[in-house]
């Protein structure tokens, strides 16, 4: 008898696979989240593969702009 005036919860609204609205949030967050983050860890990426600094090679003389000949 005590189960009869006890109202009834509606499980429904809270179920992800049943509420549009609070999936299609969860979505568009999760979304942002990963864009941000993958956008994140692609300029981390490019930043350790950077150019490192200009390394001392030898130039010949004849190809430099203005070039000295022997």
């Amino acid at each position: 008898m005590d189960n009869q005036n006890q109202p009834f919860e509606n499980n429904s609204q809270k179920d992800f696979t049943k509420s549009w609205v609070s999936s299609s949030k969860f979505l568009f967050y999760l979304f942002i989240t990963g864009m941000i983050l993958s956008s994140f860890g692609g300029c981390f990426r490019l930043y350790q593969q950077r150019y490192k600094g200009k390394p001392d090679i030898q130039i010949q003389s004849s190809t430099k702009y203005t070039p000295e000949y022997k």
